[in-house]
């Protein structure tokens, strides 16, 4: 909202009101949920706007393109953000499409409990809700007996009532930041992950540039314009999460039609390689067209506090954001000082 402002634009905001922090900034305020799609439709068409985005919303994503798709504005289609939104679509389309990503199963509440047999998939096995992030309800399960109670948990977490059920890949965790443009990826940054390993994987620092040889960078940004193409996701912003084994595989664990949320697109990009990526998100939801220039400005990193027990994101209790290894940002008990 800020940054929309500073570009002279007239902004409204659509939250539930408890914790709204744009409530306050925006020129209109709404407190409507942003899964209320039609709602949002009738009031974005009184207001006459001429632009919609999300910034780091996997659930918002859907009604963003809902809304745009009706008003004739720039955005990813709306097949497109639902696919993206759901792992199990978004796995069929990228398996469909050759590019390499875990063996997997999708279970939904209702249905019956058609566990993966031994041999169809090994333990080790992720379960984890199908439309949700911020490691809400993933869990590594190591015996067959923690299978169905992780499954259960899962879709009563999941907004469709469904449970992934994937093969375990050990290896490095990475993230890829572009932004997209009437079809045309442009590659921002890569940014190497540390996280809590099993059994939830919650993320504890994000740092970029990636250290990663320039030849597998490349090869990880073809792969990434490669999937996109797949899903359909064709304007604004995209993160997509990857694992790199240790003999070389490069596995899409999943791909966000938003920015990298943990300020990895809010701050990091823009630290890191000077190029302003939410200002780009906005620009392409007015239907401007952009090529961004990235440049190597140094290096950008955020870490978090947790419990040692943490089970996901919202359980975290501060930031820290570096620039150039010099403190950029923090927050510690709810006081944020930049």
């Amino acid at each position: 909202m800020e940054k929309a402002k500073e570009l002279g634009l007239r902004t409204v905001c659509f939250a539930w009101p408890q914790g709204a922090v744009c409530k306050d900034v925006c020129d209109v305020f709404y407190p409507v949920s942003i899964t209320e799609k039609e709602q949002i439709l009738r009031i974005c068409i009184d207001e006459k706007i001429d632009g919609i985005c999300t910034i780091g919303s996997d659930i918002s994503a859907p009604t963003v393109a809902f809304v745009a798709e009706r008003m004739g504005l720039t955005a990813n289609s709306y097949e497109a953000a639902v696919r993206a939104n759901n792992k199990y679509l978004m796995r069929e389309a990228l398996t469909a499409a050759g590019v390499d990503c875990p063996s997997f199963r999708c279970m939904k509440v209702g249905s019956p409990l058609n566990l993966p047999a031994e041999g169809e998939l090994a333990l080790p096995l992720i379960v984890k809700p199908s439309d949700r992030s911020g490691s809400l309800g993933v869990r590594k399960i190591t015996r067959r007996e923690d299978l169905e109670p992780a499954v259960m948990q899962a879709e009563q977490l999941s907004l469709a009532g469904e449970a992934m059920v994937e093969e375990y890949i050990e290896g490095r965790e990475i993230s890829v930041e572009m932004i997209s443009c009437r079809g045309t990826h442009y590659a921002l940054q890569i940014t190497d992950k540390q996280t809590t390993g099993a059994p939830h994987f919650v993320e504890l620092a994000h740092h970029q540039p990636s250290d990663l040889p320039a030849d597998m960078q490349d090869r990880i940004f073809a792969i990434t314009r490669r999937a996109l193409d797949a899903l359909g996701l064709t304007e604004g912003a995209s993160h997509s999460e990857y694992k790199i084994t240790a003999d070389g595989r490069i596995v899409v664990m999943e791909i966000g039609g938003r920015m990298g949320g943990d300020f990895i697109g809010s701050h990091l990009v823009r630290l890191s390689t000077g190029y302003d990526f939410v200002q780009g998100v906005i620009q392409v939801a007015l239907g401007e067209t952009i090529h961004p220039h990235p440049r190597a400005l140094g290096r950008s990193s955020v870490r978090f506090m947790a419990p040692q027990n943490v089970s996901c994101s919202a359980e975290r209790t501060g930031y820290i954001i570096y620039k150039n290894d010099e403190i950029y940002a923090k927050s510690v008990g709810g006081s944020a000082d930049i």
